[in-house]
């Protein structure tokens, strides 16, 4: 009978006699975990049937795992692209027990252009996991072929110096939670955290009644409490001398989870025992979107934090994040108000402070730390039954199925729009930075560069306030540079020009009054202090769109001699307005047209009266240039 593999395929018996010998046996490397502890990492070779293939690959994984001295993630990557190719070549490749990279026959060069092939299909379009797969591979077999007792034959040699074959896609990225949004879950939050910590200090109180319970009994809870806060007793000593369930007082079997009360096991009730004493992987959340939400920090550097990263002084908190893919440590202070760590949490949604949290935090991981034996102790740390009876100790997992992200809210029937994922929160703190510091790049991206804040975070609502601020920002220059006005003189002002003080009260020189008064400033529709000084072109050139913005310029001077012209404007305008969508019209000339009428009604009604009749007498028309008439009468 054959039997069946890792991936629940059929394999043959092992190789016939004559074929090349290969180490078969199982191979492992011992890694710390996030907390330090030291975890096993194995490929067993006999669970496929091209098992010398799967050996020769996992050779190279356990040199490269030392060598390089990788991480638990890392390692279990290059796991994975191992037990997925060697799947593969399972279901895919003829003779398959006799593969290996030393033989021509059968073609891994064909394989491994097959499993490239294949692999996009097993994830969502962009995805970055095929090109990450197929390169740990193309790693795998390059660093064997650097060694000459482990030969690489075939054209698969030219394959781990080429390309990859697999574009490396793309990320999409996440937009940050709405307003109400994000209120709804800090709200759950320290709802949340209220509750556990009612839970562990009235578990704390009760272990603190208990004694030792060989003496005092063991059905007693607040026995079995002291006997796991002291770590007197082992659970698994516990749970031996814990009597068959139907022996259990009521008051014990309050203790069970509300899915065990019909079943009740030994492990149920060591579990609930546990969490009155310690957090558990759920309730770590809660900490997770407060800090997060405190800090404006990624989840990572938040739940990485261990003791060590805290620098605790008697009116700040100093806090060492860890950016592990920027290789950086930023160092952030935060006021810290002893009185609220030693007060009771209060209900409702206090002031999020990142020194009361870390506190609470500390005060949560370090009985923990200490039974793990852990120091400096990690902030993030739960405990958990395992093995029937075990109680071990664990750093978060915030994927953990059961216990997850996804789970938690659903736990608090808490609906958020959009894809439910936690880094959303830091989008979110990203976006409130944006907004607090007007778009300005140099200070919104103070925890990373800004290459980095431009790729991940300038998107979505960012993005969009970015560039609101710009154009706004924009606006207001050209506002401040362009649209102060004309300056609409009288005849009394005009004949008063000759006077130094007048002429300086208007912002003339003597020089340009008299330029003024020669004609030489004329533009049209309005005279012109400088039309090389335009705030509509660059200096040294003469302005580029005299006359027809002249009513919004600062450089524009209205003299009782423009009355003509400007009552030309004003029907030139008018006609535009009627053949122009009102927002078409309000866009191109509405100030233009506002000022100008402001210029108009400064005069009086002989004025204009008097100003009419010259147009009709000499047959004035509107000096405009070429190019408006094209644009107007086309």
């Amino acid at each position: 009978m054959p039997r069946r593999g890792e991936y629940g395929h059929d394999f043959p018996p092992p190789a016939p006699a004559g074929e090349e010998p290969a180490r078969i046996g199982l191979r492992q490397v011992s890694l710390g975990d996030t907390l330090g502890i030291k975890r096993r990492l194995e490929i067993d070779p006999a669970g496929f049937a091209c098992r010398i293939l799967t050996g020769e690959l996992a050779d190279e994984w356990v040199e490269l795992v030392e060598d390089k001295d990788l991480g638990w993630s890392s390692a279990r990557n290059l796991r994975q692209t191992i037990q997925h190719f060697c799947a593969f070549v399972d279901r895919e490749t003829p003779e398959c027990a006799r593969a290996s990279f030393a033989h021509a026959e059968p073609d891994l060069h064909q394989a491994v252009t097959d499993w490239i092939a294949v692999l996009p299909t097993e994830y969502q379009a962009g995805s970055r996991g095929p090109s990450g797969h197929a390169g740990r591979l193309r790693q795998l077999v390059h660093r064997r072929s650097e060694r000459p007792d482990r030969p690489v034959v075939g054209p698969l040699l030219g394959w781990t110096v080429g390309a990859v074959g697999l574009r490396r896609g793309q990320t999409e990225e996440l937009d940050e939670f709405t307003r109400p949004d994000k209120l709804a879950l800090v709200k759950a939050a320290w709802a949340d955290l209220a509750s556990i910590t009612e839970r562990i200090e009235r578990g704390r109180a009760l272990a603190a009644k208990g004694s030792d319970p060989a003496a005092a009994g063991w059905t007693e809870p607040a026995n079995l409490l002291w006997a796991i806060a002291n770590d007197a007793w082992t659970t698994e000593q516990i749970s031996a001398n814990l009597p068959l369930s139907s022996a259990w007082p009521p008051e014990l079997a309050a203790f069970l989870p509300e899915t065990a009360r019909t079943r009740p096991t030994r492990k149920a009730l060591l579990g609930g025992l546990v969490r009155q004493l310690f957090m558990h992987n759920m309730d770590l959340h809660c900490l997770r979107v407060l800090l997060m939400a405190a800090t404006g920090r990624s989840p990572e550097e938040v739940t990485g934090l261990h003791e060590d990263d805290l620098d605790l002084g008697l009116t700040t908190l100093t806090i060492s994040f860890t950016k592990n893919r920027a290789h950086a440590e930023p160092r952030r202070s935060y006021k810290i108000d002893r009185s609220l760590v030693q007060a009771p949490l209060r209900r409702g949604q206090p002031r999020l402070d990142p020194g009361e949290l870390v506190c609470r935090l500390l005060d949560f991981s370090r009985p923990l730390a200490h039974r793990a034996g852990l120091s400096p102790a990690p902030l993030f740390l739960r405990a958990s039954v395992v093995n029937g009876a075990v109680l071990e100790v664990f750093p978060f997992d915030g994927n953990r199925l059961a216990s997850n992200f996804p789970a938690w809210l659903a736990q608090r029937n808490l609906a958020l729009t959009g894809v439910v994922d936690i880094r959303r929160l830091r989008k979110s703190g990203k976006v409130e930075k944006a907004i607090a510091f007007r778009g300005r790049i140099s200070d919104i991206a103070d925890d990373h560069s800004q290459e980095t804040f431009r790729n991940h975070y300038a998107h979505g609502t960012t993005l969009r306030v970015i560039a609101g601020n710009v154009i706004t920002s924009a606006q207001e220059h050209w506002f401040n540079q362009a649209l102060d006005g004309p300056t609409v003189l009288t005849v009394e002002t005009v004949e008063r020009l000759s006077s130094p003080d007048t002429a300086s009260a208007v912002g003339l020189t003597p020089e340009e009054v008299e330029d003024l008064r020669s004609g030489q400033l004329d533009m049209g529709v309005s005279n012109c202090k400088n039309p090389w000084e335009s705030p509509y072109g660059r200096p040294g050139q003469i302005c580029p769109v005299a006359p027809l913005r002249c009513f919004e310029c600062r450089n524009a001077l209205i003299l009782p001699s423009n009355l003509p012209q400007m009552l030309l404007f004003a029907e030139h305008l008018e006609h535009l307005q009627n053949r122009l969508s009102p927002r078409h019209f309000d866009a191109l000339w509405g100030q233009s047209q506002a000022n100008l009428l402001a210029a108009l009604d400064a005069r009086g009604d002989a004025e204009i009266a008097l100003a009419r009749r010259q147009i009709a007498e000499d047959e004035l028309s509107l000096h405009l240039p070429l190019s408006a008439q094209v644009e107007f009468d086309a």
